[in-house]
């Protein structure tokens, strides 16, 4: 366990998308590397107590504070006033409205993730929605007709992936242009009426380089070159299991403070110790979320909650190794079993630079028999081509 300070991310979720959960775990572990890391469940209802928490989540439990832990009750109280006000009468009615898509998932049930923005000064976060088809076998007639036409108008269509939002630390030379915190928000529009087959390059660019947040040329090719690395290593995946996802995401996160990727950039290369990382089958070199440190945040999840907790769970920390390597060749990575001594800082803070990670499961099964996922690889492929580009691979 490192004495770092983490994040848990508490999502609602379907059945669907628990069971995903689960089994990419038991049965699919490379896949499972690729997800947000899966700390456990919880059944939230208005009766639900300390110790449900304690008993749900064991491997968290002793480090979430008595604050943090009544929150979550405070939280699952809430929600289910608020399902129980808003419960529909049944019906057997499978009509679908673009009203009725913005509802909250009426269930208890919530994942328990890390959060994907935890150790970071800035991130800046993008969310990739893969796919030309959106919609699900079960997907009612209306909802798929809705969903046809977004990929006929966007780049679903043309490269199997829209923007479904994206935020950028210092994004914009205009200070009434940025938020509070002083990102430039993109949001679901800037993909659907923006983003085109001619301009998406350009538009992946405006997340990666940004000199007015200290992200040069050098800097920016090192982070595209590494988020390709990633890229390559989900195509490789995917392409040896027999899945499908519909409207599942790429959330690409990386530090947006010049200053501090950097800072974290040249500790890495300080620390960089330990022996090749390797698969049974030979050399291997993933990017650096392949740690599985990191996890989904969604840009727009209603009903998301995010509770900071004392301590991170300990992990082997993979690093790549940027001291020598040049940003348009591929980077080699090493690994180092002891994570504390990763840490680069006397308090046993880690530095974050990257991460890449699939989301979003409500809509994924494992399918034997059917081959891969070609509808998501047609994304992942067409987004490789994009960051072979930026890092001048």
């Amino acid at each position: 366990m490192c004495d770092s300070q983490g994040e848990l991310f508490i999502k609602p979720c379907t059945d669907q998308e628990l069971q995903f959960y689960k089994t990419a775990n038991e049965s699919h572990q490379a896949f499972a590397d690729l997800m947000p890391v899966f700390m456990g469940e919880l059944e939230l209802n208005d009766s639900t107590s300390v110790r449900d928490l304690d008993e749900q989540l064991p491997a968290v439990s002793e480090i979430l504070s008595k604050e943090t832990k009544e929150e979550i009750i405070k939280f699952s109280k809430e929600q289910a006033a608020e399902a129980a006000a808003q419960s529909p009468a049944p019906s057997t009615d499978r009509q679908w409205t673009e009203k009725a898509k913005s509802r909250k998932i009426e269930t208890n049930k919530s994942v328990v993730l890390e959060n994907s923005a935890y150790g970071y000064t800035r991130p800046n976060i993008m969310d990739a929605k893969l796919g030309k088809r959106l919609w699900a076998d079960d997907a009612p007639k209306a909802k798929q007709e809705r969903f046809d036409i977004i990929t006929k108008e966007t780049t679903n269509g043309s490269h199997g992936f829209r923007i479904a939002g994206m935020r950028v630390y210092k994004g914009s030379t205009n200070p009434n242009e940025l938020d509070e915190q002083g990102y430039k928000v993109y949001d679901k529009h800037y993909g659907r009426l923006e983003v085109n087959a001619d301009n998406v390059v350009e538009a992946m660019r405006k997340f990666i380089f940004n000199p007015q947040a200290g992200i040069d040329e050098e800097i920016g090719k090192i982070i595209a070159g590494l988020f390709l690395n990633d890229l390559r290593r989900i195509e490789e995946v995917l392409a040896s299991e027999e899945s499908r996802m519909y409207s599942a995401s790429l959330l690409f996160t990386f530090e947006g403070d010049g200053n501090a990727l950097r800072a974290a950039l040249d500790r890495t290369r300080a620390d960089m110790s330990g022996e090749q990382y390797k698969k049974d089958d030979g050399p291997y070199t993933p990017g650096l979320s392949a740690s599985r440190v990191d996890s989904g945040i969604e840009m727009d999840d209603e009903g998301q909650m995010v509770f900071p907790i004392n301590a991170a769970i300990g992990q082997n920390m993979i690093l790549a190794n940027l001291a020598q390597a040049p940003a348009s060749q591929d980077i080699q990575l090493t690994a180092d079993s002891d994570a504390d001594s990763m840490s680069g800082s006397s308090n046993g803070d880690i530095p974050r630079i990257y991460s890449l990670k699939l989301i979003d499961f409500a809509h994924a099964e494992w399918t034997p028999g059917q081959g891969p996922d070609e509808n998501a690889l047609f994304g992942v492929r067409s987004l490789i081509k994009i960051f072979e580009q930026l890092a001048d691979d």
